[in-house]
């Protein structure tokens, strides 16, 4: 089905791999013309370009280093150049370094915001600029995550990136709104994605097998297929969402605030 517009263009930062590749493709298949992919790794980046190309979109790689302070604008400079008018921006990248209370330091705390909130901030910055100049109606959609809400004890500065992410998507729906620049959030859950996989290995000692382990433990068997993310993030990206803005979308399989039944185990 086609919900995007003739010729439009979207930013999909860390769109080389995992979740973001996944909604580069779901966009191409909504019908999206044009997409730059951002990531570090320009052999990797090149060859999502490829792919993607091959599933009809123009394709353009701009490889950047989102933790630095210069990269927001470098990325929508280049993408302005190449393409004119951006109709959609995917903050997708993110860092992931595990601490907490006992091991944080502020060399990684720092990094972690300079990624994961910084960027995004200057970068709907720059594609807001854009849009206006261009007088297109706009999307952005913040890739955020359950742990904004809390988090685990090991993913102290994680979690906090991602609650401000949450913030600063409500903040900047508001102040662009009149711009008519939708901004919404998606908190995924426990994903099976390459880049977990290679966390649970070196972060947590896992082996073999500790995929299905996990997934038997979840209430649907198994853990989030990034495509189904990315069906849910195209959409909220596309004209297709209408006007809906500000919006916190928890995609999981555990509902927020509460907790497991456990009336089976009550005597009587």
């Amino acid at each position: 089905m086609t919900v995007f517009g003739p010729h439009q263009t979207a930013i999909v930062t860390g769109g080389s791999q995992g979740l973001g590749l996944a909604i580069a493709e779901e966009m191409i298949g909504a019908g999206l013309a044009n997409l730059v992919i951002v990531g570090r790794d320009r052999d990797k980046g090149n060859r999502a370009v490829e792919h993607l190309e091959k599933l009809g979109a123009e394709g353009f790689f701009v490889s950047a280093d989102l933790s630095q302070p210069t990269a927001a604008e470098q990325v929508t400079g280049e993408a302005s150049e190449r393409f004119g008018p951006i109709h959609a921006l995917v903050n997708a990248a993110a860092v992931t370094d595990r601490d907490s209370v006992w091991d944080a330091t502020t060399d990684r705390f720092d990094q972690i915001f300079a990624t994961n909130v910084r960027a995004p901030y200057f970068l709907t910055q720059g594609v807001a600029r854009n849009m206006k100049d261009h007088g297109v109606e706009g999307s952005v959609v913040n890739i955020g995550s359950m742990a904004g809400h809390g988090g685990a004890p090991f993913i102290t500065s994680y979690s906090a990136s991602k609650s401000a992410l949450i913030a600063l998507t409500r903040n900047l729906a508001n102040a662009l709104a009149p711009h008519r620049i939708r901004v919404n959030i998606v908190n995924p859950g426990w994903m099976d994605t390459p880049a977990e996989d290679q966390i649970q290995r070196i972060h947590h000692g896992a082996g073999d097998g500790w995929l299905e382990a996990a997934g038997s433990r979840q209430p649907f068997g198994r853990l989030i297929d990034p495509s189904e993310v990315a069906r849910l993030v195209s959409f909220v990206a596309s004209p297709a969402a209408g006007l809906m803005t500000g919006a916190v979308i928890d995609f999981d399989q555990h509902v927020m605030g509460t907790a497991p039944d456990y009336e089976d185990d009550i005597p009587g």
